[in-house]
């Protein structure tokens, strides 16, 4: 059964770039293409898809504001922020509204279709850069941290290893797991933040 993709994008091009891609990959079915956060609460609550693409920079009504509305009433539906730069703040505030995957603009098609792939299979797909990024800000060696979130073993030593540099293919070839397992790890990591989050334990680890 194909995925149902949305997308909510203000760039024209880029949406259009990205709905030509959708509607001509088998396997993947385009729902709405809406230009803005606004567009996106009136079309996607009536025509719930199983993915969204969510540009994080919309103006006005924002992409974590936009996803915080809509996860609460499409609890099923995915969102992956498409991004344009490494910024922690919005992927934090992207993470704590209840998106599940995180992509840089410039990769090229196949990454984003295999990034819908992968979250609608239930893993956690982001570049590696915004990977290296996100995990560097628990890098602090903080073991309190690690336990108000109550991380495993197995997810703290995921975690050391991509602030190390390692990319998730090395970390599952270190730890003898697999690639899937790794994004899996790193998602249970997100809900976990997202469950626990207080506005304290944010600026802790943004370290405001």
């Amino acid at each position: 059964m194909s995925i149902k993709v949305s997308i909510v994008e203000d760039n024209q091009t880029v949406r259009q770039s990205l709905a030509e891609i959708l509607d001509s990959t088998p396997g993947f079915r385009l729902g709405d293409a809406c230009a803005s956060g606004e567009d996106a609460l009136q079309c996607l609550l009536n025509n719930p898809p199983d993915v969204v693409l969510m540009d994080i920079n919309l103006p006005r009504l924002s992409g974590v504001q936009c996803v915080r509305e809509l996860k609460r009433c499409l609890p099923k539906t995915q969102f992956i922020m498409l991004t344009i730069e490494d910024d922690s703040q919005r992927v934090f505030e992207s993470l704590q509204a209840g998106a599940t995957g995180y992509l840089l603009k410039n990769v090229p098609p196949e990454r984003i279709l295999a990034a819908v792939e992968e979250v609608h299979r239930g893993g956690s797909p982001m570049s590696s850069q915004i990977a290296r990024m996100l995990v560097q800000t628990f890098q602090s060696g903080d073991s309190a941290t690690e336990r108000e979130m109550n991380l495993t073993k197995r997810e703290s030593e995921i975690l050391r290893l991509l602030t190390r540099g390692y990319r998730s293919k090395e970390v599952a070839g270190e730890l003898a797991i697999g690639v899937q397992t790794v994004h899996t790890h790193l998602r249970n990591i997100y809900e976990k933040l997202h469950v626990r989050s207080r506005a304290e334990a944010v600026a802790r680890f943004l370290g405001g």
